[in-house]
Formats: C-alpha cells, structure tokens, sequence
C-alpha cells in the first residue's frame, strides 16, 4: 500500500516536470534601434568624466566613463582619459547608426572640452554644444564668522 502511495507521487512530480517544460518563458525581444540623431550628456566632474549617448527621447543606448576606459585614480581626471571615454561611447553607438549628435556638457572638471574632441574624432558631427552646469542664484547661506 505504502509502494502504492509512493509510485503515485513519483507519477505527479513526473507530470510537473513535463509540464515545467512544456511552458516556455517569453522574454521580451530587445528591438533594433536605429537613429542618425542623438543627443550626449558629458558629467565631467574633478574626479570623472562619464558620457551618456541616448536616444532623442532620453533612452540610453551608450555610455562610458574614464574608470571603465580601464584609467584608476587621479589619472581619471585627466583630459586624455576624457577623450578615450568618450570615443569608446561613440563607438558603441556607431553601432545603431548615429551621425549627428546635440552635447549637453555638465561640470567643471577639465575633460570638458577633449570629451567634444574624442566624440568628433570618432565621425560624430555635432550640432549644437550646450553647457548644463547647475549655477547657484545666490547659493547656500555662507558659515557663520570664527571669532577668535
């Protein structure tokens, strides 16, 4: 009775499996993009340069940064490593067949200006360069004086 019981088990978990296999999971199939229009944010900071290449509509499609172009240290903050960082990206997107290209520069470290260098060295005609870098109306309320 108890073997019974138990070749009857098996028979279930048998049946699980098969249906496990039977029903197939359906990702979602990643599209093929292509646009001859983009637009890249370079985030140059003092210690990084990260550039993003997106869509018109804001979609990523590439990026790279100074740390990924395989640069460690203060050696990230140079204008050379900008210039890699940035050529990398564009090579990434060359893939989908981007052409022209709007700059939207934020920051102040000193890869600002070679980052557009390596992006046009790369074959990408840039229309339009556009500085975001946040600017305080008057900023924060300054510390009190020491007194000494």
């Amino acid at each position: 009775m108890a073997e019974e019981v138990k070749k009857q088990e098996k028979g279930k978990e048998e049946e699980k499996k098969d249906s496990k296999k039977e029903i197939k999971k359906t990702t979602k199939k990643a599209k093929r993009r292509l646009m001859e229009a983009g637009n890249v944010y370079v985030q140059a900071s003092y210690n990084n340069t990260i550039v993003t290449i997106t869509e018109p509509n804001g979609d990523v499609v590439a990026w790279g940064s100074a740390g990924s172009s395989g640069f460690k240290g203060a050696r990230k903050a140079t204008p050379y490593a900008a210039q890699v960082s940035a050529e990398n990206a564009a090579e990434k997107a060359k893939v989908f067949g981007l052409q022209r290209v709007h700059v939207y520069i934020k920051g102040v470290g000193s890869g600002r200006e070679q980052s557009i260098r390596g992006l046009s060295a790369k074959g990408l005609d840039i229309v339009s360069i556009t500085d975001t870098t946040p600017i305080p109306h008057n900023g924060c309320r300054n510390k009190k004086a020491r007194r000494v």
